[in-house]
């Protein structure tokens, strides 16, 4: 596998966005609804998958790899970008939502990096963007969100996005980080990923943490996020104004004034 050579820079602080220089006739492969600008020599083609088994792999195998990301809740369509002109430019990506760019080289992780579902945001053409199913039952029953990850192979750049504020963990061997699922950006390939009961009733019932977390067992890297989306868009969703057209503390005998006692001022 021999992946395109690209180079990039990432700007801004908390809504980040990756500008990606394309040598003539290099590519790079982004998923749908990241696209933010691109000079005027780099031609857009939505294809099957990942693009990195376009040439020679058949149509069954082309539906297969496609058909993989459906899994992980992506589109069956990717887009890529060439240069089709005779000298060097740019084309970048934003990421969905605020958080971090993390820039991947897959030749610095034994060609493989297993990340959170929906995470991926572009890579360069010859990375190939999977499924890693989990194999232990705890998993697949409680996992959550970190039950499907995916899993980017390859020898050349990825990228993927996070929320709020990114964290990197070193786990030395046999060392365990006990992490809430959605917070998980990605780990490398060493690294022994399971489920576990979190226990007690008090913790179960009253926590408000939900009933599991991950644990992540060392040797390896392993990259955490402050603010999952989906906590995000649940925090967004509990405020949303109700029937009517109020919000959730406009009915309530202290109204607005509840929201000063109580500390909670988020809008």
């Amino acid at each position: 596998m021999q992946a395109h050579e690209i180079d990039y820079q990432i700007f801004g602080e908390e809504m980040q966005y990756v500008e990606i220089e394309l040598d003539p006739q290099e590519i790079v492969i982004a998923e749908a609804g990241s696209f933010m600008m691109m000079e005027n020599n780099i031609q857009m083609e939505t294809i099957f998958g990942d693009g990195s088994q376009q040439q020679g792999s058949g149509l069954f195998g082309k539906l297969l790899n496609a058909g993989k990301r459906v899994l992980t809740g992506e589109s069956l369509f990717m887009t890529a970008f060439l240069n089709q002109g005779n000298t060097k430019s740019k084309v970048s990506f934003a990421s969905p939502y605020p958080g971090k760019i993390l820039p991947i080289d897959l030749t610095e992780f034994q060609g493989k990096f297993i990340c959170q579902k929906s995470s991926f945001l572009c890579a360069a053409k010859g990375v190939s963007v999977g499924i890693e199913f989990s194999q232990k039952l705890g998993r697949g029953l409680f996992g959550g969100e970190g039950f499907i990850m995916q899993k980017i192979e390859g020898d050349g750049m990825a990228f993927v996005h996070s929320g709020g504020t990114m964290a990197k963990k070193e786990l030395g061997h046999g060392e365990v980080l006990k992490v809430d699922t959605g917070c998980i950006i990605g780990f490398t390939k060493d690294i022994d990923y399971d489920i576990e009961f979190i226990g007690g009733i008090k913790n179960s019932i009253f926590g408000g943490e939900g009933l599991f977390y991950a644990t992540l067992k060392g040797p390896g890297t392993v990259y955490i996020q402050s603010l999952p989306f989906s906590r995000l868009a649940d925090r967004i969703i509990a405020s949303a104004p109700r029937s009517g057209g109020n919000s959730r503390d406009e009915g309530s005998l202290l109204g607005g004034l509840g929201n000063l006692l109580d500390g909670d001022n988020r809008f």
